[in-house]
């Protein structure tokens, strides 16, 4: 759950610094946080595979390791999906 939770936050602080640093692609500020909290679970997964992160031990408590790679995992994935969605937004309403 912490994993979930982790890529959510990730993605939604990307998705807003997407918005921010793309202008072209910026949907405003409720547009710019669900796009990046959906592309955050994704990319946060993806990373996550990748880097063999696991969930942990819910008895040997949190782990920092595998909570950091979830939000730069969700913080990026979040960042692209915001950017790319709100560009081709863009493109189609002229």
């Amino acid at each position: 759950m912490e994993q979930l939770i982790s890529q959510l936050i990730g993605g939604a602080i990307g998705g807003v610094g997407g918005g921010k640093a793309v202008k072209s692609g910026d949907m405003g500020n409720v547009g710019n946080l669900i796009a990046g909290a959906l592309g955050g679970v994704g990319g946060g997964q993806i990373l996550g595979g990748i880097l063999g992160a696991t969930g942990g031990d819910a008895s040997a408590g949190v782990d920092i390791g595998a909570l950091a790679t979830n939000l730069v995992g969700g913080g990026v994935g979040g960042m692209i999906v915001q950017v790319v969605v709100g560009a081709v937004l863009k493109k189609l309403r002229g």
